[in-house]
Parts: structure tokens; C-alpha cells; sequence
């Protein structure tokens, strides 16, 4: 068994590095992609010996109409996720009132007030003069929004993020904040040929969700990390949440930014 998850993940990797992997996708339809992803996490789940219902899967809809999110619909999906407000806006009254939705990009402080009333949760919120904006904003409208702290591990000056020892710094007065409900933590890893890369960034983000919990005394339960090319990694290394888009939806269609 071992050996051949083996197998299956080099496969995979191959693929996703050669291009394939999204040509794939496209010609196997959208209801057979998620069954492919979710029979990769289910292996990565074995493998950790983790139980399924830790797993959810945000099906990235990022450029997609609401036409091909209606046959994730129909494939029995309802958690997606966006990172522009804007087409988030126009596209979901197009879709089902049940499904739900999270945001997943970097929020503009001047999107906040349309973002609010339509996600569930925020995966994203990278600074700390964000998060003031934020509780300012919810404190008027009347919300509590659920949010994870985006960490840019890596320190990669082209990322949004906080650096694990400005995290530390700046915990308390994230905690002090009385609109917010902070759930756990988000990361994007370096772009890399090969999903094993991503790995020690994995561990990096959960070893310090496991100090911050000590250190605070709280919970922060979620841990967003994984997208198409490393999320069975991701899985195996304690994520709760896995953002996959192209492997769902195929290739994304170029769309001017909000």
C-alpha cells in the first residue's frame, strides 16, 4: 500500500510540473476532477493518519463563471472560494443561496465593506493595520468576522504576509480586537517545480500555530495550506483547509484585477 502511494504521488507530481495535470482537467470535467482531488486527499489523509472530516476542500473559482461553478453544484460542492471582491459581487447571486463561500486574496482595506456580508471566512488577513480595518468596519455594519493570519513564510518580499516574529509581536493586540474571531492560520509556499518543496513550509506553519496556542493559551484549529500543485503535501503535514482551483476548473481565463 506504502509503495504505491509512492507511486501516486511521483505520478502526480510529474504531471502537475509537466502541464499536464491541467489539460487533464479540462477534458475530465469538472465532477471527475473533484472526485480526483478528493481521492488524493483521502490518500494523503491514510498516509497521516488523519481522519477525513479534518479536510475541507475550497474549490477556487477565480475567473470561473458561474456556469462551471454550477457543475461543481451539481456535483454535490458547496465550499468555494474567491480572491477578488469584485467578481465575487457579480458572481455569487448567480449561484445557489446554501453554497458558501470564503475569500482567499489579498482584501484590499477599501473591498472590506463589500467583502464582509458576502464570506463566511476570510483565509488572508496579513497585517495587523488590516485586521483594525476590518473589526472598524465590522464594529458599523454589525459583524463578527471569522479570519485566519496569513503568514508569509518564506519572507518573500513579493508576498503579503506576517513574518512569523511579527506575528508574536503583534498577537495581543490582534487578540484585543473584539469584532474579530481569529481561527487559525493561512500560508502560500514558494512556487517550486516540485511539490516536496513545499513541505518544510507546511511544517514551519503548523509548528508555529502549536507555539502560538501555547504561548497565548488559545485555539487556532485551521491551517489553510495546499493549492493545485502541492496540496496532498499539505494534507499530510496537518492542513485543515486546501485551496484548489486549477485542478478542479482547469487553467484560469486572464480577467483585469478589482
Amino acid at each position: 500500500m506504502i509503495c504505491e502511494q509512492i507511486v501516486i504521488r511521483s505520478a502526480i507530481t510529474r504531471r502537475f510540473r509537466n502541464g499536464q495535470n491541467s489539460l487533464e482537467s479540462e477534458l475530465m470535467g469538472v465532477a471527475e476532477n473533484i472526485e480526483r482531488v478528493r481521492e488524493q486527499i483521502m490518500q494523503a489523509v491514510a498516509k497521516g493518519g488523519r481522519s477525513a472530516n479534518d479536510i475541507e476542500l475550497v474549490a477556487i473559482t477565480k475567473t470561473h463563471p458561474a456556469g462551471k461553478v454550477h457543475e461543481a453544484v451539481d456535483a454535490g460542492h458547496t465550499l468555494f472560494g474567491e480572491s477578488r471582491v469584485q467578481e465575487a459581487r457579480v458572481k455569487i447571486p448567480e449561484l445557489p443561496s446554501n453554497l458558501r463561500w470564503h475569500f482567499v486574496g489579498h482584501l484590499q482595506k477599501n473591498k472590506i465593506r463589500h467583502a464582509l456580508p458576502l464570506f463566511e471566512l476570510f483565509h488572508s488577513v496579513d497585517s495587523l493595520a488590516l485586521a483594525q480595518e476590518m473589526n472598524r468596519i465590522a464594529a458599523e455594519e454589525g459583524g463578527h468576522p471569522c479570519v485566519l493570519l496569513e503568514v508569509n513564510v518564506a519572507e518573500e518580499g513579493s508576498k503579503f504576509g506576517f513574518k512569523a516574529e511579527t506575528l508574536r509581536a503583534e498577537m495581543e493586540s490582534l487578540l484585543a480586537l473584539p469584532r474579530l474571531s481569529i481561527e487559525g492560520l493561512m500560508c502560500i509556499p514558494p512556487l517550486a517545480e516540485e511539490a516536496e518543496a513545499s513541505r518544510k513550509f507546511f511544517v514551519q506553519l503548523r509548528e508555529l500555530r502549536d507555539s502560538l496556542e501555547e504561548e497565548f493559551d488559545l485555539r487556532l484549529p485551521r491551517i489553510s495550506m495546499g493549492m493545485t500543485q502541492d496540496f496532498w503535501i499539505a494534507v499530510e503535514e496537518g492542513a485543515t483547509l486546501v485551496r484548489v482551483g486549477t485542478a478542479i476548473f482547469g487553467e484560469r481565463s486572464k480577467r483585469p484585477k478589482d
